[in-house]
């Protein structure tokens, strides 16, 4: 699969067998983040390890779980470690980093935590999740990168919700983003796609 096509590949495949249950959700839940397409992964996982190749990248960081298909793929073709943060505190995790978020899809606050440890001051991470939208949680991710003293070199988002803030903020601090379908717009009549700069 050539770099590119994986992004026409996405978003017929959201057109699909995507879901628009208003025009601010879209369910992806049979291919991407619940029933997860291994083909799909794989050639998102190569776009995104082709796209940040020569970033010098050391490790892969998302958040469970709609994240951890895209980012373990991405991890694979880039031969490098990934690491998802958890969204509740297991009793394993004695002293982690830890960051408060708001889930758009489930109006609700979760604490992030990841173990210390597992993301180092030297590493450049690069932060892969299934959707963008206001930023919440990579907001996140930078406050718990931040804690670690580590470098995020850039983003790689399968589904950007284009009309919501996510991208303002990524490129407002400088991060490198790149995003494989990006939609404008999203109703009962279909979804409108958009093209934005990479």
């Amino acid at each position: 699969m050539k770099r590119g096509n994986t992004m026409e590949e996405l978003k017929r495949i959201i057109e699909e067998k995507g879901k628009v249950l208003s025009d601010q959700v879209l369910k992806t839940d049979s291919f991407l983040n619940h029933s997860v397409d291994p083909v799909l992964m794989d050639h998102i996982g190569r776009d995104f390890a082709g796209h940040f190749r020569d970033d010098g990248i050391t490790k892969v960081i998302t958040i469970e779980s709609g994240g951890i298909a895209p980012a373990l793929a991405t991890a694979m073709h880039l031969g490098v470690p990934m690491v998802f943060v958890k969204k509740a505190r297991p009793v394993t995790m004695t002293a982690p980093l830890t960051a408060t978020v708001h889930s758009f899809t489930k109006n609700r606050d979760y604490e992030l935590c990841v173990e210390q440890g597992l993301i180092k001051a030297e590493d450049h991470v690069l932060f892969i999740d299934d959707f963008l939208a206001n930023g919440d949680a990579f907001k996140g991710i930078l406050t718990l990168l931040d804690q670690a003293q580590a470098h995020l070199a850039g983003a790689g988002i399968c589904i950007e919700k284009s009309w919501q803030h996510g991208r303002k903020t990524i490129r407002d601090l400088g991060i490198p983003l790149y995003v494989l379908a990006s939609v404008k717009s999203m109703s009962e009549d279909g979804i409108v796609w958009d093209e934005p700069d990479q």
